[in-house]
């Protein structure tokens, strides 16, 4: 089937072109459609406490969104025109003030202490407002640009909301930049790695149309997270160059045996379909790990990476050789010699010292392990945005002033007796770091009588058997205070409503700190379990893929280790995306150098030599990937000003560079002194595949007349002086070679 396919492709390149251009099209309305989602807690199991309390905010007290402005030094009558200009903004349901309280011409003083203290400080004035849809909707990011144009200098608008709206901003801004950044720095990495001056702009054309294609199919996911937005289109650059270029080499060893390019082409593709079906499968078990993730985020980030892997190996199968064939000329006429240097004296080096090599390796483990482990982590994710942001600015000041740095929002029965409320609220504001407390009973407890309170207060607290308390806190979320806050919280609710939930960002930011906790364990022992049982799949053999784990693993904990020495701090998801993505995409490195290894020593070598040979054809393979990865990632932590995106793609590069350092100063020796366990443990590890090239010397008249013809004289045969002094020691490989030497593993 694919040998028909492969000869159809190659005989209308073209067509093929053309269909492959159209198709964008529809793609790029598809990426246009698809919603982009800035709230990371949205993204919570949605049987959790906060996670229902959160439902409840949003109906049927449309809370959810809820934000507060600040007043800086202006007149009450300034305050009261700005509070109903904001009421007048379309997605704005209700803006509470004192004026809705107690009237505007009240004087301060005789306000009741409880309302004066949440709504003044200072010369500074609050109020809130609350919007008719989700707190990340596009609807609410629209009224709160508005609010902000109503506002002057001395305004300052606060909230979780807010502080989405402004990261979508930069989001939106900084996109364009960043993803052309990594593109032109991944054009100077193939430059140099390369052989070709327009063979780069060949594989990016292919690349970006994979890209395009993947982001166009997000549309039957409905929406995306902005992480996904930010790293998978760098990620999918990165991960899919390898395809690409082994399609490329491929061709290049078939041009030599075939007359018409077209032919070499059709024999490159199913070469290239038989093994890159297989080698990708180890990049998505690692991404569709991050599935198993209960903080759906993974699972975002997981479908989209794999089915951008799926569609990077479509496209280099369908498309890429249709535009090789078209700018074949152009390839040919722009060649120029690769600037990766030999790493024949260093293989040397490596093979020479590979006991103590072995050693070292063993003994990285414990720093690298303990790093890793202590590595410092944060969860707020306001912390990764820029400082000056008018958000952060608010948020700060809300903090200062008001002394509120977390919100929390209480839900519970509305059949609660007045003698019971007021027990709970008495209750609450003697927790430690609890300075307000707002509920409809205590505002009647202030003197308000009941048909005095506004009917907009009044459906703010009260609402189909539920009621409302606002519990305002001195600590900041993500902390152990407001931890150990939350637990005293709860203890005093369920002792009068069982029912009772807390929500806001505090009780989702521990929901999603135990919630990753959990997820960062199960989805690494997920794509470590399922990467395993591909290579033992592969290699047919229990103890080549642990090795070959365990090493990657290694190059995980020293990327992760390096936050560590470097005393930086990390955002909470990115453990658990470089465990899952450096192992998924780098352990192609140790597959690509144990492949050759193998196929070497099924040949007759002896393993030092096989494993010489397969390290020095294995290196540039290892350094283009890595470089490729790395210049594509690195560029998105120059650009970008949101520090959860920088640290990601930072820690994703620097992975990368490790990875490839591991598998070339290390693998080889760790395969050398492996490789008698491989011998005992494996399946037919050393013995030859069937092909007519492992016939015995004495049947070899046996083969047809046109193959025995084409097996070259030994003098007549261009080697290497590897080969040669391999074949010094066995005759047998002049007939081995027969086989392309593109039949290497990468």
């Amino acid at each position: 089937m694919i040998e028909k396919i492969a000869h159809k492709l190659t005989r209308k390149p073209k067509l093929v072109a053309l269909i492959a251009v159209l198709m964008l099209i529809p793609s790029i309305i598809g990426y246009a459609a698809t919603r982009i989602n800035y709230d990371i807690l949205s993204y919570l199991p949605q049987d959790l406490p906060s996670s229902q309390g959160e439902q409840l905010l949003e109906e049927p007290f449309k809370m959810a969104a809820t934000s507060m402005l600040i007043v800086e030094g202006m007149p009450a009558g300034y305050t009261n025109r700005l509070i109903q200009d904001i009421r007048d903004v379309p997605g704005v349901s209700s803006a509470v003030w004192l004026s809705n309280l107690v009237g505007i011409q009240v004087p301060v003083e005789m306000i009741p202490a409880d309302l004066r203290e949440m709504f003044f400080s200072g010369q500074a004035t609050m109020m809130l407002i609350q919007y008719d849809h989700p707190g990340a909707s596009d609807e609410t990011m629209e009224s709160i640009r508005q609010v902000r144009k109503l506002c002057n200098e001395r305004c300052f608008l606060a909230g979780f909301s807010v502080v989405i709206k402004d990261t979508r901003d930069v989001m939106d801004g900084e996109l364009p930049i960043f993803v052309g950044l990594a593109v032109l720095l991944a054009l100077v990495a193939m430059s140099v790695t390369l052989e070709s001056t327009v063979l780069p702009f060949v594989y990016l054309a292919s690349i970006g149309m994979a890209v395009v294609y993947n982001f166009g199919s997000n549309i039957f996911l409905g929406q995306i997270s902005y992480i996904t937005k930010a790293i998978a289109a760098v990620l999918q650059l990165g991960v899919t160059m390898d395809y690409s270029i082994f399609l490329y080499h491929r061709y290049e060893e078939e041009r030599e045996l075939y007359d018409d390019k077209r032919d070499a082409m059709t024999q490159a593709i199913i070469a290239a379909f038989r093994s890159l079906s297989g080698s990708s499968m180890t990049t998505i078990a690692g991404f569709l790990a991050l599935c198993f993730m209960r903080l759906t985020l993974g699972r975002d980030i997981g479908i989209v990476m794999a089915k951008g892997v799926v569609l990077g190996v479509a496209t280099v199968i369908l498309v890429l050789p249709s535009l090789v064939l078209i700018f074949d000329r152009q390839i040919g006429k722009h060649k120029h010699r690769t600037l990766i240097p030999s790493f024949d004296k260093v293989n040397g080096f490596i093979l020479r010292y590979r006991i103590p090599l072995v050693v070292l390796t063993v003994l990285l483990f414990f720093p690298a392990v303990y790093a890793q482990r202590h590595a410092d982590i944060y969860y707020k994710l306001d912390e990764s945005l820029p400082r000056d942001l008018p958000s952060i600015v608010s948020n700060e000041k809300l903090k200062d002033d008001f002394d509120m740095a977390t919100s929390h929002f209480v839900v519970l029965r509305d059949d609660l007796s007045a003698a019971d409320m007021g027990e709970i609220e008495r209750r609450m504001e003697e927790v430690p770091g609890i300075t307000s407390v707002v509920s409809f009973h205590k505002l009647l407890g202030t003197g308000v009588p009941d048909f005095f309170i506004p009917e907009d207060v009044r459906n703010m607290l009260r609402q189909e058997g539920w009621q409302l308390m606002m519990i305002n806190s001195s600590y900041a979320p993500a902390t152990d205070e407001v931890s150990a806050q939350l637990d005293a919280m709860n203890e005093i609710l369920h002792t009068y409503d069982p029912s009772a939930m807390i929500t806001g960002e505090g009780a989702m930011y521990r929901d999603l700190i135990d919630t990753s906790a959990v997820d960062f364990q199960v989805t690494n022992y997920i794509s470590i379990a399922a990467i395993f049982l591909i290579i033992a799949f592969v290699f047919k053999s229990i103890s080549v893929p642990l090795v070959l784990v365990a090493t990657i693993e290694l190059a995980i904990f020293i990327n992760q280790g390096c936050c560590y020495f470097l005393g930086t701090e990390i955002p909470f998801i990115a453990p658990t995306i470089i465990s899952c993505v450096q192992l998924g995409a780098t352990v192609d490195y140790a597959i690509l150098m144990t492949s050759r290894f193998q196929e070497e020593l099924k040949k007759g070598l002896d393993r030092k030599e096989a494993i010489r040979i397969a390290a020095a054809s294995s290196d540039a393979s290892i350094v283009t990937s890595a470089l490729v990865l790395f210049c594509a990632t690195l560029g998105v932590s120059f650009v970008s000003s949101i520090d959860l995106i920088g640290a990601i793609c930072v820690m994703l590069a620097r992975g990368a560079l490790i990875s490839a350092l591991v598998s070339i100063f290390l693998m080889p020796a760790i395969l050398l002194v492996c490789e008698p366990v491989f011998n005992k443990t494996s399946w037919h590890w050393k013995t030859p595949d069937p092909a007519p090239a492992a016939l015995p010397s004495g049947e070899a008249e046996t083969l047809p007349a046109p193959e025995t013809e084409t097996l070259p004289a030994p003098e007549e045969e261009p080697v290497s002086p590897e080969t040669a002094s391999a074949e010094e020691r066995s005759p047998e490989v002049i007939s081995i070679e027969v086989e392309p030497a593109s039949a290497r593993a990468e």
